[in-house]
């Protein structure tokens, strides 16, 4: 268990409410659309290393594991056996497995303007470290596990954890929630914006989706530095709305 180290650690260092979280984001290729992340995190009141145990291997049996390799039924089972089964942007979504342990998980997103103006790895750490922060009690001592090998820009202790998301279950579980919160996303703004594919590619450059932005042009979604889409804005600007 990936996990358990971080726990049995703090649990040695400190005696009282402490934390250990996992971030992640998904959507850095597209052309189009947020970048989203996701912080899981799971806050222990009172230790006791045979509960959490227990929790860690029910989601091992869930099948909690890198979002890419998985299909959208496996990613919903998965939260719906979580209590997660309205994902929403922005909403702390808290579930208490008991009286000493509370599992919180956040979505944030970050859209193509912010990604234009700070690029997309730095709009990726953002999105991560607000996802921390507006649902991890940094106040008490913790440990931020992020997926990658790039820490945040905050102060609280942390660890970058190179392919996190299939090694660690909190980086594994917010690669989850993310990833099924931006797919939904994409499907419903693909019916807003027909002919882009968005509903099969997710906004990725895809053959169809190129071929829709040379045929349709650009539209306020797009992602304006990004090769693919820079080329006809350039020529064109915004030619759909």
């Amino acid at each position: 268990m990936f996990d358990l180290k971080y726990f049995n650690s703090k649990a040695e260092s400190h005696s009282g409410n402490f934390f250990v979280a996992g971030c992640d984001e998904v959507g850095r290729g597209p052309l189009a659309g947020p970048v989203v992340a996701a912080c899981a995190s799971i806050e222990i009141k009172t230790y006791d290393q045979k509960e959490l145990k227990s929790l860690l291997r029910l989601w091992s049996r869930f099948g909690i594991t890198d979002s890419k390799q998985l299909s959208s039924v496996e990613r919903s089972e998965i939260l719906k056996k979580l209590s997660m089964t309205s994902l929403a942007v922005d909403q702390i979504h808290t579930h208490h497995h008991s009286e000493n342990i509370t599992v919180k998980i956040l979505i944030k997103e970050l859209h193509a303007p912010k990604i234009d103006e700070i690029n997309i790895l730095q709009a990726s750490l953002e999105a991560m470290k607000l996802a921390m922060l507006e649902s991890c009690p940094v106040h008490l001592p913790g440990m931020i596990l992020v997926d990658g090998n790039k820490k945040l820009k905050h102060d609280a202790e942390q660890e970058a954890v190179v392919k996190g998301d299939s090694k660690s279950l909190l980086i594994g579980l917010a690669s989850i929630a993310a990833k099924e919160y931006r797919d939904q996303l994409m499907k419903e703004l693909g019916e807003k914006y027909p002919g882009y594919g968005w509903e099969q590619n997710a906004g990725y450059p895809t053959k169809k989706h190129l071929e829709a932005i040379s045929l349709l042009g650009v539209t306020e979604l797009h992602r304006l530095t990004f090769r693919g889409v820079k080329e006809i804005y350039a020529e064109r600007g915004y030619a759909r709305v």
